[in-house]
């Protein structure tokens, strides 16, 4: 196995000099900061809409009179129903093109986004945020697919990386606007609030994102997809990435689905405007995504993996003080080592699927908004059974399980380059 497919190559994410024949885009190149900015509002949109309801989770408790283990399906709803059609999604960008399905699926999503704050009922609420989640479902590996086809390899890291940062702004600004209107107007004008910002970002990001020159239609034939599916599940490297990318996504999950409930309660009671503010720490994220190519050059891929699990271990140790101080400094390791971690394993992933990279960017997806639906749904349950100590025990599970994976793959490596020699 090449370097490139082990991850020990400590280049990864340099951006060098490439042949003047290669077309594909490079930073400084014609293009490519508007491709950067487009994508990089896709991701705004993305996160905004998907996770709109996670800091209003006390409120709508509140109003419909449920647990929180309850009201997180408001968010396990819209994550799972983007894991769900993520896969679909993706071949029809094989057939139609990246940049039409990334098109077709925001505006489905920001439609649905209008009817959200009108919901009579959590049912109907749950109901909207799956279909607004599934109709997300076509940005994400196609995004990545569209890099890795208009992006030159060794600028691929730091192009995921800023689309990854997208998704970072989007969490934080979403979830810092909701919790300010929702203190003063409630969580349903707050909603539509994100809604509009969404729709701005959809137009903008539709006139700016150059059209494809790398793309090559596909086949929608289900026995080719599923040949493709089942090539990529059978590579052992893909599917540790899938499996980092879930456990990641699962303390994630889990952390901010219930740290609003948490922050309201005693010994902290603090009001929801302020509980909103407290996501302005997704900007640590947004620092830690966009600079993971030189984490890897670094450290490697590995490396890069074991410092980010790490990170967001001590992030999640932290968290236990009752100091608001050791809280949020807890919450910024946990976003930093999230973000990282993520962004190195996306990127991973494009750079080991030599064919069928819309489907091996969707396998990762899926996998990833697997974890976001576990994480809520088991943060939320383990808040409730044993406090937030709970919901740290399920975070720190899927840390160690990053960790074990990531040994293993370490391990498998050593014994292919000793075989190769």
């Amino acid at each position: 196995m090449s370097p490139a497919s082990t991850g020990a190559s400590t280049t990864v994410g340099a951006v060098t000099s490439v042949p003047s024949s290669d077309s594909r885009m490079a930073p400084g190149g014609p293009g490519y900061r508007r491709m950067s900015f487009a994508l990089f509002l896709a991701g705004v949109a993305t996160f905004a809409l998907l996770y709109s309801t996670q800091a209003l989770l006390p409120l709508i408790s509140g109003e419909f009179g449920v647990a929180a283990s309850e009201a997180s399906w408001t968010v396990a709803a819209a994550t799972g129903g983007l894991a769900l059609f993520v896969l679909p999604m993706s071949a029809l960008s094989e057939r139609y093109g990246r940049r039409t399905v990334m098109t077709a699926s925001l505006a489905v999503a920001v439609g649905v986004g209008v009817l959200v704050p009108f919901a009579p009922s959590l049912g109907w609420l749950v109901v909207l945020r799956g279909v607004q989640g599934a109709a997300l479902a076509g940005l994400p590996a196609s995004a990545t697919a569209y890099l890795a086809e208009e992006v030159r390899p060794r600028a691929l890291v730091t192009a995921i990386g800023l689309f990854v940062a997208g998704n970072s702004v989007g969490g934080m600004s979403g979830r810092v606007i909701t919790g300010w209107v929702a203190q003063e107007w409630g969580w349903r004008v707050a909603l539509g609030v994100i809604g509009a910002v969404a729709v701005a970002c959809a137009v903008a990001f539709r006139l700016l994102l150059p059209a494809p020159k790398h793309f090559a239609p596909g086949s929608l034939r289900p026995r080719v997809l599923a040949r493709t599916v089942r090539d990529h599940l059978a590579n052992p490297l893909l599917c540790r990435l899938y499996a980092i990318g879930a456990l990641f996504m699962t303390v994630f999950g889990g952390v901010y689905t219930v740290i609003g409930y948490r922050l309201t309660e005693e010994p902290f009671s603090l009001p929801q405007g302020i509980v909103g503010s407290i996501f302005l720490v997704y900007l640590v994220g947004t620092v830690s995504a966009s600079t993971a190519g030189r984490l890897v050059g670094r450290l490697g891929r590995r490396g890069a993996l074991y410092l980010a699990g790490g990170t967001t271990a001590t992030g999640l140790l932290l968290s236990l003080a009752d100091s608001l101080a050791l809280v949020l400094l807890g919450l910024v390791l946990i976003t930093a080592g999230f973000f990282a971690g993520h962004a190195v394993a996306s990127s991973a992933v494009s750079k080991t699927a030599t064919t069928g990279r819309a489907q091996a960017s969707a396998l990762y997806q899926s996998a990833y908004y697997i974890g976001s639906s576990a994480g809520s749904t088991a943060g939320a349950m383990a808040f409730h059974a044993g406090g937030w100590a709970g919901t740290v025990g399920v975070g720190v599970l899927a840390v160690l399980g990053v960790v074990t994976i990531t040994v293993l793959g370490t391990r498998a490596a050593r014994r292919e380059l000793v075989a190769a020699h």
